[in-house]
C-alpha cells in the first residue's frame, strides 16, 4: 500500500504543480529552458506513473474491502465510461460542441472515469486510487475555472461540428476495445464479468 500511496501522491502532485506551486513551472522554464523542463517533466511523469500503476497492482493484492458494490453498478460504470472515453477523444481534437460545451473535457473525462470506478469498485487501494483522481479532478476544475476568470488562459474556439461526430465514432470504437478486451487483458479483470 505503501507503493501505492507514494506513487498517488508524485504523479498527481506532479500534475498539481501549477496549482500548489504556480511560479515553480516558470522559474524551472528560465532555468533549464522550455525544453529541458517539458523533456523532465515527461519523464516525472512517465516514472511516476509506473509507480503508481506497480504500487496499485501490489496493493490490489493485499487489501481488503471497504464496501461491496451491487452489481448492477457495473452497468452504470460501463456505460459512464463510454461517456468518458468521448470525452477524452473531444479533448485530442480541435474543438467541436462537446470541447466546448464541457470547457475542459479531459478533466471532465478523468473525473467521470474515477466516479465510474469508484461505483463498481470497493477494495480498498482502488477507493484509494478512483478517489484520490477524482479529487485531483475537482481541485484540477476549480483552478481552471479560476484561472480562465484571471484571464491566465483561454478556452479552446469552436472549430467544426465534424469533430463532435470524430469524437463520438473514435469514442464507442475506443470504448468498445476496452471494453470488451483491452481492460481484461491490461487489467486483469473484464468489466462484463458478472
Amino acid at each position: 500500500m505503501t507503493l501505492l500511496i507514494a506513487g498517488i501522491v508524485l504523479f498527481l502532485g506532479l500534475h498539481l504543480v501549477r496549482v500548489v506551486a504556480p511560479g515553480f513551472r516558470q522559474s524551472m522554464i528560465a532555468s533549464i529552458g522550455e525544453r529541458g523542463w517539458k523533456i523532465a517533466y515527461s519523464v516525472a511523469s512517465i516514472l511516476t506513473l509506473v509507480l503508481l500503476i506497480y504500487g496499485f497492482g501490489q496493493a490490489r493484492q493485499v487489501t481488503g474491502m471497504l464496501y461491496n458494490p451491487p452489481v448492477w453498478m457495473a452497468h452504470i460504470t460501463i456505460t459512464l465510461m463510454l461517456i468518458a472515453v468521448i470525452c477524452l477523444v473531444a479533448s485530442l481534437l480541435p474543438a467541436g460542441h462537446i470541447a466546448v460545451k464541457t470547457k475542459h473535457p479531459m478533466v471532465l473525462s478523468v473525473k467521470i472515469w474515477a466516479l465510474s470506478h469508484l461505483l463498481a469498485n470497493g477494495e480498498t487501494s482502488s477507493v484509494l486510487l478512483f478517489g484520490a483522481f477524482l479529487a485531483w479532478g475537482v481541485i484540477l476544475r476549480i483552478s481552471l475555472k479560476r484561472r480562465q476568470r484571471a484571464g491566465e488562459i483561454t478556452l479552446r474556439p469552436f472549430v467544426s461540428a465534424k469533430y463532435d461526430l470524430y469524437a463520438v465514432v473514435i469514442g464507442v470504437v475506443a470504448w468498445a476495445l476496452i471494453t470488451f478486451k483491452l481492460h481484461e487483458v491490461l487489467i486483469g479483470v473484464s468489466p462484463l464479468a458478472m
